[in-house]
């Protein structure tokens, strides 16, 4: 079991940043090895929740998860846990809290492999993908709220 905690200060409000991580259907626009994206809203769950299937490529291997992805606006935070795909448990967590004019972001994930060689193997690649992933959140906001 794996567990990766970061954060991050960034000039924009708590609201900007919960809608942009919470448009998960934009992930293949600017998160690292992501390839695809298929978002399924269904009467069987909530108004704050979908189904997001993640097609992701590192180098020549490619596969697909799928999550259930929650948004509590409340609470401003965005939470995914995994359904399917090669983890035993994929729990992640965005949590943005105001601090003075922008936002401090939290980004929370504890997972763990089914298949003990594939843990020995993409764990430690995982986690470190987890910090290119954090910042090209970043770099996103700073494209669309500076920009747009």
């Amino acid at each position: 079991m794996t567990q990766i905690s970061f954060s991050r200060h960034v000039p924009f409000s708590p609201e900007q940043m919960l809608e942009l991580v919470a448009r998960v259907e934009d992930y293949p626009d600017f998160v690292p090895n992501c390839s695809d994206m298929s978002v399924t809203r269904s009467p069987a769950l909530a108004d704050n929740q979908c189904d997001a299937r993640m097609s992701v490529q590192y180098g020549p291997v490619s596969g697909a998860y799928t999550s259930r992805v929650t948004v509590d606006r409340s609470n401003m935070t965005v939470s995914a846990k995994s359904l399917d795909g090669p983890f035993a448990h994929l729990d992640s967590k965005w949590t943005f809290i105001a601090e003075g004019t922008g936002t401090e972001i939290h980004f929370d994930i504890d997972m763990a492999f089914s298949n003990r060689f594939l843990a020995s193997v993409a764990e430690p690649l995982f986690a470190r993908k987890q910090e290119e992933i954090i910042d090209a959140f970043v770099k996103r906001a700073g494209e669309v709220y500076r920009n747009g």
